[in-house]
């Protein structure tokens, strides 16, 4: 494809995300946003008013016109319009989690695989601005621990906590270790729902590496948060607050200006300094849209593909399963 073309794409379902999908699209230089599709008519026309795109009648007559597809349908629905793109030959951008199943998203990959379309999935945390600030690091931790707890909203209650909030921190730290998961061990309550609403999962890797992630949509206030330890280095990342701080130790004098105490007495040659890089100031949804229309074009690859999204529902389902056998 040539790079200069614009990509044509459409974005099927315009709720509460898809509506920031079609916002950026309408924006980003190299794509050509077509037109939307959602059962919802009053949907519908509020997105078309506002970003002047056109309103298709039925599915295909989009998937038709278009590249690329942006799916961001409620989550059952995603195998079955993926895979309907798919074998048209369009490009697909698929909200977390991929699927419902690991049976549907392995369908998914095989025929894309066939087709040779790109598939990417929207784990928009692999793009916040507080995590790309350590790209100059080398990251190797041994132990990861992450918070994520929300307020209780009636919006996305019939998804378990695991499958809507744990699994994006499930993607991250799957990205951080680079190890197979070796053991698992979760727990969790329903508390407002029937489903489950706070779980705690403990991942061991084959290398060692223990990762400690506790989901919660049941508490007061907003709380993204990860640490992660490794030898000689320590980070931590406030993901909401676009926070990154950084403690490590360094031979002789670190780097001037910044903070430093001797590690102890006995090696006054080593220091243990304070850094803070800086976090750049993006949108991540715009970004994640870019590096599929660019990735469409050849010019890099997804950021998060559709193996990426696969690993981590794969681990998500077995937490999920875990929480949901100790509860019965």
């Amino acid at each position: 494809m040539n790079p200069l073309e614009k990509i044509n794409i459409g974005v099927v379902g315009v709720g509460h995300l898809g509506q920031y999908h079609v916002k950026h699209l309408s924006k980003i230089s190299g794509a050509n946003l077509i037109g939307v599709f959602d059962s919802n008519n009053k949907r519908n026309n509020s997105i078309s008013k506002q970003y002047n795109t056109r309103i298709f009648d039925n599915l295909n007559s989009l998937i038709q016109s278009c590249d690329a597809l942006s799916i961001v349908t409620p989550t059952q629905y995603h195998a079955e319009i993926a895979e309907q793109c798919i074998r048209s030959n369009k490009h697909v951008f698929i909200e977390k989690p991929i699927t419902v199943s690991l049976s549907e998203a392995d369908n998914i990959l095989r025929l894309a695989n066939n087709s040779g379309v790109i598939v990417q999935v929207g784990h928009i945390e692999r793009l916040n601005p507080a995590l790309l600030a350590l790209d100059s690091y080398t990251l190797k931790p041994k132990y990861i621990e992450v918070q994520r707890l929300a307020p209780y909203t009636t919006r996305g209650t019939e998804v378990p906590v695991v499958l809507d909030l744990m699994i994006h921190d499930i993607d991250i730290v799957l990205a951080l270790v680079k190890s197979q998961v070796d053991t698992i061990h979760a727990s969790g309550l329903s508390i407002m729902t029937d489903s489950v609403d706070i779980a705690n999962a403990r991942i061991q890797f084959v290398d060692g590496t223990i990762a400690n992630i506790t989901s919660s949509r049941i508490a007061k206030d907003k709380v993204r948060k990860l640490k992660a330890f490794q030898n000689e280095m320590y980070v931590t990342i406030d993901f909401l607050l676009g926070l990154t701080e950084v403690y490590r130790i360094v031979k002789n004098k670190g780097p001037k200006g910044l903070a430093a105490v001797p590690l102890n007495e006995n090696e006054g040659n080593k220091q243990i300094i304070y850094e803070k890089p800086p976090v750049n100031s993006f949108d991540p949804l715009r970004m994640e849209l870019s590096n599929f229309i660019d990735s469409i074009k050849g010019k890099t690859k997804p950021i998060v593909s559709g193996s990426d999204g696969r690993e981590a529902l794969k681990v998500a389902i077995q937490i999920h399963e875990m929480i949901i056998k100790d509860l019965h």
